[in-house]
């Protein structure tokens, strides 16, 4: 079976990091083939996003994956970062080298654009940060729907409390437009909100092994995992953190994972207070909306996902 083909759009911080690493040993085993990668503003801005990505695939010791910078603002509000969770340089404040790498010339959405056209069919786009390269991608080519896989995205809280208002989470807050274009494009989308993210929260004794091993790799997981413990400790009451952005990567190559149900997603845009917020309709009456459902994810195997994710770490 051929394994598939992955692009990643992130913003790349802790919880970004930790799915490098988790696809780094997926592709190592030969499960998964990492097409590129594409920055967003976001948790940093793009292109130190960038640098931080090329940074963690050396670690892994996964070469020759081009990565691109994208956008560097939303599309219709300023821009904001998220530097008090993944520190100033997205990566918990560690004092790290220069990658050996660079990114590339071209923008994040012409690389979405150009691998679909090259593999019509076979990419599946998991997009961890704000939504804007794919906003500006399906700007860029109206066909682009049809040539995609599957479009996997963390973003969103239903029945969850948002993240960084009342009720809206952080990646799509950071550009409700963009969200809002790539939810109603009719191509295929997996959506993972806070609703499956926050119950998969990894605690003191998930940290505690992973501090237990000397490997480079599972040594910089731990430093960004304490920094994203000491951060998320207060919200979660225990020692512990949500590494959401794995989660999104782990269903993408192992869907039997989740939890989900389908209904048509909107983000609200004008909303004083509701801004960002992303809008189903749970009544159970005949759906009304004629947009394509997105494939929601309500819930996963917890103990298996955090089985795969320190695996997958240790494995490197």
């Amino acid at each position: 079976m051929t394994p598939p083909k992955i692009l990643f759009d992130c913003d790349t911080g802790i919880d970004d990091a930790m799915m490098l690493l988790y696809l780094a040993a997926e592709v190592r085993a030969g499960n998964a083939e990492l097409a590129g990668v594409g920055t967003v503003h976001g948790n940093i801005d793009a292109r130190t996003g960038a640098l931080n990505t090329l940074r963690v695939l050396e670690l892994a010791k996964i070469d020759d994956v081009p990565v691109a910078v994208g956008a560097d603002r939303p599309m219709a509000q300023d821009v904001h970062y998220a530097l008090d969770w993944h520190g100033g340089n997205g990566l918990a404040d560690l004092d790290l080298a220069e990658p050996q790498g660079a990114p590339t010339g071209e923008p994040a959405p012409a690389q979405l654009v150009r691998l679909a056209r090259e593999n019509p069919g076979e990419l599946t786009v998991v997009a961890t940060g704000p939504l804007t390269n794919l906003g500006a991608a399906l700007l860029l080519d109206a066909e682009l729907p049809k040539l995609v896989r599957e479009v996997v995205v963390m973003g969103g809280a239903f029945d969850h409390p948002g993240n960084v208002t009342t009720h809206a989470e952080a990646n799509v807050w950071h550009d409700p437009e963009a969200a809002d274009l790539v939810f109603a494009a009719g191509w295929p989308v997996v959506l993972v909100p806070l609703d499956a993210t926050h119950p998969t929260a990894v605690g003191a004794d998930w940290l505690a092994r992973l501090a237990g091993h000397d490997s480079p790799v599972a040594r910089f997981a731990s430093q960004i995992m304490e920094w994203y413990a000491d951060a998320y400790t207060p919200t979660l009451k225990r020692r512990g953190a949500v590494v959401h952005d794995a989660l999104a990567a782990v269903l993408a190559l192992e869907p039997e994972l989740g939890e989900y149900v389908e209904r048509p997603v909107r983000v609200e845009l004008r909303g004083e207070l509701t801004r960002g917020t992303t809008v189903w309709d749970a009544r159970s009456l005949p759906a009304s909306d004629d947009r394509r459902p997105v494939r929601v994810a309500v819930g996963s195997d917890v103990a298996a996902f955090q089985d795969r994710l320190l695996s997958a770490v240790l494995a490197l």
